[in-house]
């Protein structure tokens, strides 16, 4: 029996009644709705609404603290704004980017663009107010560095109404869910879509990396792991000068594609917003966006998981506020820009060519649509799925420890061993077919929203109330 077979045998069963479980869905106009989509749905129109349209009101001040006007070299914390946001964006921006626009528009048709970018704006507000939240119940440890996220919310929370056992139950829960979790989508699936991606270029199954999954993925595991023994400090760095230049490389390919496709750019917003209000083309625009998207190559922002408040917990700033303005730029960048470019590539190439009846599907569509322009498109994809897999594996390797010395307290020794195994999975990745790993990893990581919503619920109120004060602030500074 070879390893796939016997993961597949052993995992199997297992993984998929635990995923049909958490994405348990009910019929709503002849589609089939999880309900853990619409919990993240309904959050992200509740915090919307609930901060008076914050998404759009907060997006200049958020560009003003990632260019340093607000920076205090005095604070406490270990990275910049832009670091902190870069961070978070290189595990959010993915090679569901690529092909998880792809498969929604599949899905729900033309009109499933128009919902792909309300999903973003929505989700704006509900990303600024777990990473308010990562930065005001962070802890200081010895070593000056930092720990925050949802497992110390949550925590705080039933603490400080004399419930500590509960919110330690709660905060367990989280931390043991996201280590697993991270170890699959941030992680195993990532190495075996860069290897995927590395096969495309360099011959396909008559590559001479064909059957050297596990050489691919130590080298990949060996780069991975000179960036995260440094921790985040090491991370931000890297994710400064990377994600800027994948963003700018796959934004510039795109558009040069939308623009050699000009004619068909004007029928192309005609069928999206004549088929964006129908029944069928919302809910599979919903479906796409939000759980092909999500759960497959996180597609979308991770907003409601409370994971990016983790890496906002680092950075170098006094004011909890501050970073929840800054992390509006996530979905901003990774579904309102980058996922609508590639929507659009898809509606002036690939739909007017004809490219989805050859039976292409997910990234291979996106590339094929590139490729109709200029034969040498697959490389530049090739490249852009590479570097989104890594940064997306260097990300959420931070997650996880911070999970993992939340479980087991604070030390080099022990995040070290975290990392080593951390970087031991992304060789299993790169050499095993994945089915059942990614269903029970997804899972894990679309339960964690569960609590996080629900302590982003219970602090409304507060996050309010500091975001109004610092807001105030920051206008009587400019006067």
């Amino acid at each position: 029996m070879s390893p796939d077979q016997w993961v597949e045998n052993t995992l199997g069963p297992v993984a998929a009644a635990f995923a049909s479980a958490v994405f348990y869905s009910v019929p709503v106009a002849g589609q089939q709705l999880p309900l853990i989509v619409a919990w993240l749905g309904i959050a992200a129109v509740f915090f919307t609404v609930y901060f008076r349209f914050i998404n759009f009101r907060g997006l200049w001040l958020a560009l003003r603290h990632v260019r340093g006007d607000f920076d205090d070299p005095r604070a406490r914390g270990e990275i910049s704004h832009f670091q902190a946001v870069a961070t978070a964006i290189s595990g959010t921006v993915g090679v569901g980017n690529i092909g998880g626009v792809a498969v929604a528009l599949s899905i729900g048709g033309p009109g499933a663009a128009f919902w792909l970018f309300i999903a973003g704006l929505l989700s704006m507000s509900t990303k600024l107010v777990e990473c308010t939240l990562g930065v005001r119940f962070r802890r200081y440890n010895a070593d000056g560095s930092v720990s925050g996220g949802p497992m110390y919310y949550l925590e705080a929370y039933f603490r400080d109404r004399r419930l500590p056992t509960l919110g330690k139950l709660f905060g367990g829960f989280y931390a043991i869910a996201l280590v697993i979790g991270c170890l699959g989508i941030g992680n195993m699936f990532q190495s075996n879509q860069a290897y995927a991606q590395m096969l495309v270029i360099t011959g396909g199954s008559d590559s001479w990396l064909a059957d050297k999954g596990w050489l691919f993925g130590m080298a990949l595991a060996a780069i991975v792991a000179a960036v995260i023994i440094g921790g985040i400090k090491a991370i931000a760095r890297v994710a400064g000068v990377l994600v800027p230049f994948m963003a700018v490389l796959y934004a510039l390919s795109a558009a040069f594609v939308i623009v050699l496709s000009h004619e068909h750019i004007v029928p192309a917003l005609h069928l999206v917003t004549a088929s964006a209000f129908s029944t069928q083309a919302a809910l599979g625009g919903g479906l796409g966006a939000l759980i092909v998207g999500f759960q497959r190559a996180l597609f979308s922002n991770e907003a409601g998981l409370g994971s990016a408040s983790i890496a906002h917990a680092a950075v170098q700033s006094e004011r909890p506020a501050s970073e929840g303005l800054v992390s509006l730029l996530e979905p901003f960048i990774d579904t309102v820009i980058v996922c609508s470019l590639s929507s659009l590539v898809i509606l002036t190439t690939a739909i007017p060519n004809n490219l989805m009846s050859d039976g292409l599907a997910g990234i291979e569509l996106t590339s094929a649509a590139f490729a109709h322009h200029f034969a040498w498109a697959p490389y530049v994809i090739a490249v852009a799925a590479l570097l989104f897999a890594f940064s997306t594996a260097l990300a959420w390797s931070y997650y996880g420890l911070k999970a993992w010395t939340y479980l087991v307290g604070e030390g080099r020794k022990r995040a070290l061993a975290f990392q080593l195994v951390f970087c031991g999975f992304i060789v299993i990745g790169a050499m095993l077919q994945l089915g059942a790993v990614l269903d029970f990893s997804d899972a894990m990581v679309f339960l964690i929203s569960v609590p996080n919503l629900l302590a982003l619920y219970l602090y409304a109120p507060e996050v309010r109330k500091e975001l109004i004060a610092y807001i105030a602030e920051l206008k009587a500074q400019d006067q």
